[in-house]
């Protein structure tokens, strides 16, 4: 199983610290770092936003729920 193929599979803190660590060693690892950096950072950056946006949502729907009814004029 590739590390790509484990992203479903991980948690959202576990994605975004896989990410950071790409991002870095894109810039600062050897020849063979940074092409597996390069080849995962895509994935990640969709799976973060992806998850961010669910997280986002969830909030609103949560925010909405408390939120009291208006009552519509006669």
């Amino acid at each position: 199983m590739t590390l790509i193929e484990k992203i479903p599979t991980m948690s959202d803190e576990d994605v975004v610290n896989l990410l950071a660590n790409a991002r870095r060693l894109k810039d600062a690892g050897d020849e063979k770092q940074r092409a597996a950096a390069c080849d995962l950072i895509p994935t990640l950056e969709e799976a973060a936003a992806e998850r961010r946006a669910r997280r986002l949502a969830a909030a609103q729907a949560k925010r909405a729920a408390k939120r009291p009814l208006k009552h519509k004029a006669a």
